[in-house]
């Protein structure tokens, strides 16, 4: 019987080549592995499709690094759904479902949370990206899936190039339903800040900043992380934020905010399923999300 999995993905629960990405997973993991067991918990750490393990045999099973599940939609919530009265699950079940559509963000905006102007739009809509042009009057925009990952289908249009995406934006939107989003310029700039947050105290955070002639600001994608201290102000956003989700105990959060056009703190994405939270960054906030776990396991 464990206390608790840490739940990856298979190309990283034994890998046989270790490259620099690979190796920042397998580093995280373990942090928090070792954190949890300093508090004297059973602790193993397993690929979240292992069709043999038997989740009944753990207490709980926290999601990390199962960064593959965005590519495996349906066996993915088939699997939660198995699992979700054999264990309990942090974040919680309730939160993944809330959290994977990036619909989200239309209601934290009614909440008061400033986003990006963003367009959301279903499935099958009859709409051209000439149109949503039209529509707004945007210079540039951003498409993206509303369920989605590691910038999957994410692509910067303007009115001269729109006309190499409108098959990809057709096909994405017979599918599944997408988010038209008025590019922010300071991304090129000032990049993209991640706040983590742990039973919503801020701990730490990184900016991120995309590579020469890209947006994406994601590592993989070439983009360039660095250790940043967030501002108060920053702070009390993310802390805004987390006021809005219709949930409580929200164990681990990373808040991404980027500034607008109007140079206005604005929330990216709030990831509450699988987030990066650098661990080797700053150790301390393991064992501060060790020590939450901790009380729950023993509270129970």
């Amino acid at each position: 019987m464990y206390d608790i999995v840490i739940l990856t993905e298979e190309r990283y629960e034994n890998p046989k080549k270790i490259d620099w990405y690979i190796q920042q997973v397998l580093t995280e993991d373990q942090i928090l592995k070792s954190a949890l067991e300093k508090k004297g918990l059973r602790v193993i750490r397993k690929n979240w499709a292992d069709k043999k393990f038997d989740w009944s045999k753990t207490k709980y099973a926290i999601f990390r690094t199962t960064w593959d599940y965005f590519d495996k939609f349906d066996e993915f919530f088939k699997w939660i759904d198995s699992i979700k009265n054999k264990c309990e699950l942090i974040n919680s079940f309730d939160l993944i479902k809330w959290n994977i559509d990036k619909f989200y963000l239309k209601e934290m905006q009614k909440q008061g949370i400033n986003i990006a102007k963003t367009l959301f739009i279903n499935q099958t809509q009859n709409i051209s990206l000439k149109k949503l042009f039209e529509k707004t009057n945007w210079k540039e925009a951003v498409i993206k899936p509303a369920i989605s990952g590691a910038a999957r289908h994410t692509y910067r249009i303007n009115r001269m190039n729109l006309i190499q995406y409108e098959a990809i934006f057709q096909k994405l939107i017979s599918n599944e339903c997408m988010l038209f989003q008025e590019f922010l310029n300071n991304i090129l700039n000032d990049g993209e800040i991640s706040l983590i947050m742990i039973n919503g105290k801020y701990t730490h955070a990184v900016k991120k900043n995309a590579k020469y002639g890209d947006f994406r600001v994601q590592d993989d994608h070439g983009g360039k992380v660095t250790e940043y201290t967030a501002t108060q102000k920053e702070i009390d956003f993310a802390k805004k934020c987390l006021t809005t989700i219709p949930f409580n105990q929200i164990l681990y959060a990373r808040v991404d905010i980027v500034k607008d056009n109007n140079n206005q703190l604005s929330l990216s994405e709030i990831e509450l399923i699988e987030p990066e939270l650098w661990f080797r960054n700053y150790p301390q906030a393991a064992d501060i999300l060790a020590h939450e776990i901790t009380k729950l396991t023993f509270s129970k």
